[in-house]
């Protein structure tokens, strides 16, 4: 595919979708993906829009230019992306393995569209994953002591890799506001999410000493507030009498896998946008 995708949100106002729909036939573009939502609480309009490049009478070096007089109209908070670039993405991971594995296969399959450079952890498991895979592997071990050190040796590592997304497939470490100034709404984490929650070590031991019905996993945006960021994703899967910790756990890590493959691949299609702690996922 060749094609240009436009995120826009703005306060909402008539004419928007109608402007914006213009300005690409007006240049001999076809649209071929479009969508659009109101918060009626806050007054937001939120779009997407895909069009083909092919026969559109802008280059793509200048479409942000020529776009920029349409959006200062509206007030309008936007961004250009194009289905050619192909976004490199980094995986950190720890002990707990089974995301991602379930990346690398999906990619390996063709069903992420991105590259994957380099698997990222503090300790040596996923080094022989990494390997079959043909993935470049880092082990940067972190402790209280070097943590701020070992983040910089990270981040200079993404950056010099040319990193677009940050993916933290069971990562064992939470990250420092400096790290995550680098890389707003680029990290993107799975974890556990029991109703009722529950917190601290064993929590599928937890979950079963309480007779729970149902366990879930969200997956989100990582902000410096702990499994608060911006949800991208979440479901659940149902739990009974005759189900063991061992079931719990498997269940569970098979919802995992999927929530948080779901979310990154909404990321790379460019299908979400943030606000307000929140998120607009596109269909």
């Amino acid at each position: 595919m060749n094609s240009a995708i436009l995120l826009i949100s703005c306060p909402d106002k008539k004419g928007i979708t109608a402007q914006v729909s213009t300005f690409i036939y007006n240049h001999n573009g076809n649209i071929e993906h479009a969508d659009q939502h109101i918060d009626s609480q806050t007054n937001t309009f939120f779009m997407r829009i895909e069009w083909a490049l092919k026969n559109f009478t802008i280059k793509r070096e200048n479409i942000a230019k020529e776009f920029s007089q349409l959006a200062e109209k509206f007030n309008m908070k936007y961004s250009l992306n194009f289905s050619a670039d192909v976004p490199r993405v980094a995986i950190f991971a720890s002990r707990s393995l089974h995301c991602l594995h379930d990346l690398l296969l999906r990619y390996k399959e063709g069903q992420l569209c991105c590259e994957i450079p380099l698997i990222i952890s503090n300790h040596s498991d996923a080094g022989k994953i990494a390997k079959g895979f043909g993935i470049k592997f880092f082990e940067f071990p972190v402790t209280k002591q070097n943590k701020l050190k070992a983040e910089a040796k990270t981040a200079e590592l993404l950056i010099k890799e040319k990193i677009g997304l940050i993916v933290l497939a069971r990562y064992g470490q939470i990250l420092t506001r400096k790290f995550l100034d680098k890389f707003p709404s680029r990290i993107i984490n799975i974890h556990h999410s029991f109703l009722p929650a529950f917190v601290g070590e064993d929590p599928y031991g937890q979950a079963y000493r309480r007779g729970v019905k149902i366990i879930g996993a969200t997956s989100h945006y990582v902000t410096e507030e702990l499994d608060a960021g911006p949800i991208i994703e979440q479901d659940t899967v149902r739990i009974n009498h005759r189900d063991t910790i061992s079931d719990l756990k498997i269940k569970g890590q098979d919802l995992e896998k999927i929530v948080l493959s779901r979310a990154v691949r909404w990321h790379l299609e460019k299908k979400i946008l943030v606000y307000n702690n929140k998120t607009v996922v596109f269909d």
